[in-house]
């Protein structure tokens, strides 16, 4: 039976997709916050549209890899020799946190029926 007999939808607003597709983004520029990896899950939860829902689970992915990653260089930062690796350290640190988002938001608004991939992530299974 075709969906339209259900009265189930079949296309996407396109608006709101880049909307809420950039906001699943946009809040990887806050980094270490619990809010920026909330704000992508409320998305995901609410959310009928399944690129809406991708890039939610990317950004999630994103988050998580952030802290990780944060988590790492911290410990190599403060624990070892940190005033060595700095030059190496704070370029990936901004690069991973501002670079990256600003570039996801920008595909969402430009391209609203394709996922930003985050490069050298591990995705997680959602």
């Amino acid at each position: 039976m075709p969906m339209e007999d259900f009265g189930m939808q079949t296309t996407y607003d396109p608006d709101k997709r880049k909307l809420l597709s950039a906001v699943c983004h946009g809040f990887g520029f806050f980094g270490l916050s619990f809010v920026s990896i909330g704000v992508p899950i409320a998305i995901l939860l609410v959310s009928d549209d399944p690129i809406v829902k991708e890039s939610a689970k990317e950004s999630i992915s994103f988050h998580l890899n952030l802290w990780v990653l944060g988590g790492v260089l911290g410990f190599l930062y403060f624990i070892l020799i940190g005033w060595l690796l700095s030059p190496i350290l704070v370029p990936i640190g901004l690069l991973y946190n501002f670079v990256l988002p600003a570039m996801a938001v920008y595909r969402s608004l430009t391209n609203a029926d394709e996922v930003f991939r985050y490069p050298f992530i591990f995705r997680l299974p959602l």
